[in-house]
């Protein structure tokens, strides 16, 4: 009798290829990095072989362990030299490519904009090049010990991934591909007359490739060719087949209805959980919540507010920008100061309402602190030393910063709209009868709306056995990546199986 070897009979793990432009926490403008960090890394745990692909910026070069070169590409894209790498990144087990492209990659500024603030003149050439390099690793045509049967894009900068491989005309013979939308509103929008650029066939150039009203735009052809299309909520979903969210492209996205799924982003839970963080002032759980107050005390020392206990301290993390809100939150900041309610706010972006928003803290030195710019670990404190996290966005993809708020007991109070209404449970009347109240939500992005909602948050911080119960409710939701990456590996297997 033939001796069975152990391990035979059992499928290969699925090979998944992510393509995208940030990663946490070397290269981040926003929550993408978090998600491409964390996503391929649940995967990896629940037996599938995801990797990453990422452009070769200074911080990721630098910190690729193990560096193999796998391809040498040559020219491409205006760079003179191209190399693709194999290795790892620091705390990570997923297997890392990335591209090697000295000309393009190798500089200061972040992915998008340079030191000064200007959008990079050859963004088209690198982003091309990343899209290029994903539809040649899915065609098995870079790397010999390994091609991916399904490629996962991430937002416009990945988007000519499922482009490239149309353009190909061999359909069924490569990877099948998969196309998360993380905001709608950033498209990849470039002059038409460098289609030349991206050395695809001419017909491309048209309304049936990446032409959208006598411009290209990078996204529009990746919802166009990928297979399976994805966005990081249910409720965003249905919002972006409208005209209202669509941003221009509802009617393309209605065309291809039929292929796109919502599932709600997760965070790291070993990154982001209070009773291990080394950036905050002590640990604590929903079972011993004593830690949390020691948090508050900490952040209200170090922002320069005062230290006071019953004062129901509202923290935001955010871009301020106009879809964040924030000027919302400026309008009603006089009524929630004059009911004792304190602010603590960390974010950049328009420079006017960094300039509000640092006049606010001037008048109010005592309730309101201000740090512009972004501080990772003091994010975090500002996460655990706050009772309420508020995120009053006019529109909101999914949204992480809810979900770092449940995870750490800091009730969050939201717009209903996007990722928002599809992870926190307003506490009305009935959600506290039944024990499944998790934050405060307000419906319509106005002023009054939000004051509102602040004040039912007083009113429940005023009744503090009920508060304690929602904020262990809060904390009790799995917002890990387990199941959005359960529901991810059903999908790649609805593309394998379908047309």
């Amino acid at each position: 009798m033939a001796r069975v070897r152990k391990g035979a009979g059992r499928p290969a793990p699925l090979r998944v290829l992510h393509v995208a432009a940030e990663w946490f926490p070397l290269v981040k403008t926003g929550g993408l990095a978090d998600v491409v960090a964390a996503l391929p890394a649940a995967q990896r745990a629940a037996g599938l072989d995801a990797r990453l692909l990422l452009p070769a910026y200074p911080a990721l070069r630098q910190a690729l362990a193990g560096a193999t070169e796998v391809a040498r590409i040559g020219a491409a894209f205006g760079a003179a030299r191209v190399a693709l790498l194999r290795g790892t990144l620091p705390g990570s087990d997923v297997p890392t490519y990335l591209i090697d492209a000295p000309w393009l990659y190798d500089r200061p500024g972040n992915p998008y904009l340079g030191p000064d603030g200007q959008e990079w003149a050859d963004t088209l050439q690198r982003f091309g090049l990343l899209g290029w390099t994903g539809a040649q690793l899915a065609a098995g045509g870079l790397d010999p010990d390994w091609a991916p049967a399904v490629v996962h894009a991430h937002d416009w900068h990945a988007a000519l991934v499922p482009v490239y491989l149309a353009a190909r005309g061999t359909a069924g013979t490569h990877a099948r591909t998969v196309l998360t939308v993380h905001n709608l509103a950033y498209q990849g929008r470039f002059a038409l007359e460098r289609f030349g650029e991206l050395g695809l066939p001419a017909w491309m150039a048209g309304p049936a490739g990446i032409e959208f009203h006598g411009t290209l735009r990078l996204l529009k052809g990746g919802l166009m060719f990928a297979d399976r299309i994805t966005t990081v909520s249910p409720t965003y979903a249905r919002e972006i087949l409208g005209p209202a969210e669509g941003h221009e492209l509802d009617d393309v996205l209605r065309h291809r209805a039929d292929r796109l799924t919502g599932i709600v982003n997760g965070i790291d839970d070993a990154v982001w959980n209070p009773a291990a963080d080394p950036a905050i002032a002590a640990p604590y759980d929903a079972t011993d919540l004593a830690g949390k107050a020691a948090c508050k005390l900490a952040l209200q020392r170090e922002l320069g507010l005062a230290q006071v206990a019953g004062a129901p301290l509202l923290g935001v993390i955010s871009r301020l920008t106009p879809q964040k809100g924030l000027d919302l939150l400026l309008s009603t900041l006089p009524q929630w100061l004059g009911a004792g309610g304190q602010v603590a706010l960390v974010g950049s972006g328009d420079p006017a309402l960094e300039h509000a928003w640092r006049a606010a803290a001037q008048a109010a030195p005592d309730a309101v602190g201000v740090r512009i710019g972004y501080d990772e670990a003091l994010a975090h404190r500002v996460v655990a030393g706050s009772d309420l996290i508020g995120v009053p966005s006019r529109f909101e993809p999914c949204g992480l910063t809810q979900l770092y708020g449940l995870r750490y007991g800091s009730l969050p109070v939201v717009h209903r709209v996007g990722g928002l209404a599809d992870t926190v449970v307003d506490a009305d009347e009935e959600a506290l009868r039944e024990d499944r109240a998790t934050g405060f939500a307000f419906a319509g992005a106005s002023p009054e709306a939000l004051a509102r909602a602040l004040r039912h948050a007083l009113d429940g911080w005023h009744h503090p056995a009920a508060w304690k119960r929602v904020q262990r409710r809060a904390m009790a939701q799995d917002t890990s990546w387990r199941a959005p990456a359960a529901r991810y590996a059903a999908l790649y297997a609805e593309a394998l199986a379908g047309p």
